[in-house]
């Protein structure tokens, strides 16, 4: 059951979401042992049903869920008139909860007739297996209409540990097994609700990437001689990410390095993510200090960006590609000397083992699951967040040191083969579903 807000258009184009990228790619290869029904938002001028290598697509129509949102908008702006204060009030308790641990997204009614109509439609196909993603609230609905079904909720973020917690122990009751992207993912559930420890595994790798698409070019040892180093960003362009931090450091490795590219590879415009999916519910005083990166419409980040790109004076050095579809990014990933994830928050970090994959070393920071991906001094190098110093120094140690990029990009395309192929994913998982089922072990 993908996101309500995702897509996956047929024939597959790969310009979906991190989550449309993995439903698909899991997807097809279940398809190959089980049965596979995917539920997913209906665009306008797709089919209701279609099918592609063994899968079923059933895609639903989110049209009456859209008003939520818009009452969330029309509420925030009420509240900021006093005369309306008790209206406002009124509204918060018809329609979602509206305090800091239980916000409109977290609601039963966020995108109700989506969950409603998936649940129905699950109890006609008899599933024996429902995979949801991060919305806790979906599990008591499927389960209302499909009561012996195996659910698994598959947490891609931190909202079951940052949201009210009575709220999240209820929804725990109705799942059969929850898993995440990473181990910090997994454990930090465990810690806060050691009562539903023996429902989340730890830890089955459930990120992949195709290793047979994404690898290193036969010439990339050419291309990299190149007088022009080219250091990639590839994600979000959201405050989180710290690309403000990335550009500070810029400037550092282009006194060494004047003709140094950074190319940000992301979405300019609706990247950012909402200040209430992330700062609102955060208690780390790093992702607290990004408040003021938000206005009232929560796009300024850019911005920011630009103007201090202009300010210190390297314009030149630095792309903005827009967003680019996961089949091209490739081109990228293959051009790219190193690879650079100066997040504050983050589940996990798909971004490198893409790169990685490409036999492309990595510097990132040693944030959430991203100390997982990284042997740090043998795949890429770790550094703390938020310090422009120590980001530029490691950029610079990796640039100064031809050899030290090979040997890690060798070392790093390993790793990835090993733990995050899509092919291990899903025996991983394979697995999981049969445990859930029948009690037996698997390994």
């Amino acid at each position: 059951m993908n996101q309500p807000f995702g897509t996956i258009p047929l024939p597959w184009t790969g310009s979906g979401g991190s989550i449309d990228i993995w439903t698909y790619e899991v997807a097809r290869r279940l398809a190959k042992s089980c049965e596979v029904v995917v539920y997913t938002r209906k665009d306008k001028g797709q089919k209701e049903l279609e099918s592609d290598q063994n899968v079923r697509y059933r895609r639903i129509s989110t049209t009456l869920d859209e008003w939520y949102p818009r009452i969330s908008y029309i509420l925030d702006k009420l509240k900021k008139i006093s005369v309306t204060s008790s209206l406002a009030r009124t509204m918060e308790h018809l329609f979602f909860f509206r305090d800091t641990k239980r916000p409109f997204f977290a609601s039963p009614l966020y995108y109700l007739n989506y969950a409603l109509q998936v649940a129905k439609d699950l109890k006609k196909e008899n599933c024996d297996v429902v995979h949801l993603f991060n919305f806790s609230h979906f599990a008591p609905i499927i389960r209302a209409f499909n009561p012996r079904a195996k659910i698994v909720l598959n947490m891609r973020c931190e909202w079951l540990t940052v949201l009210d917690q009575r709220m999240i122990k209820k929804r725990l009751r109705y799942i059969n097994l929850v898993i995440g992207c990473s181990k910090y993912i997994i454990n930090s559930i465990r810690h806060h609700f050691p009562e539903f420890r023996g429902k989340c595994t730890l830890p089955i790798e459930t990120n992949g990437v195709d290793v047979d698409v994404f690898s290193s070019k036969v010439d990339q040892d050419n291309m990299k001689h190149s007088k022009e180093k080219q250091l990639l960003f590839v994600g979000r362009i959201s405050p989180e990410k710290g690309l403000h931090v990335l550009i500070d450091a810029l400037q550092k490795v282009v006194e060494q390095y004047p003709e140094v590219r950074l190319k940000i590879v992301g979405p300019i415009k609706g990247g950012s993510l909402s200040r209430d999916f992330l700062l609102t519910l955060s208690d780390t005083k790093l992702v607290q200090k990004l408040s003021s990166f938000y206005d009232k419409n929560d796009t300024s980040y850019i911005s920011y960006l630009q103007n201090q790109i202009h300010s210190l004076g390297i314009e030149d050095n630095v792309a903005f590609t827009g967003f680019v579809p996961n089949s091209q990014v490739l081109d990228y990933y293959q051009a790219a000397d190193i690879l650079v994830n100066p997040s504050f928050s983050e589940s996990f970090g798909r971004s490198l083992i893409e790169a990685m994959a490409c036999e492309v070393p990595v510097v990132a920071t040693r944030i959430g699951g991203m100390l997982e991906i990284v042997e740090n001094g043998k795949t890429g190098l770790l550094v703390e967040p938020g310090d422009a110093s120590i980001l530029s120094e490691a950029i610079l140690c990796l640039f100064n040191d031809e050899e030290l990029r090979k040997s890690m990009g060798k070392a790093a395309r390993k790793r990835v083969i090993k733990f995050f192929s899509w092919e291990k994913v899903v025996e991983n998982l394979l697995c999981e579903y049969k445990n859930i089922r029948d009690f037996n072990v698997c390994r």
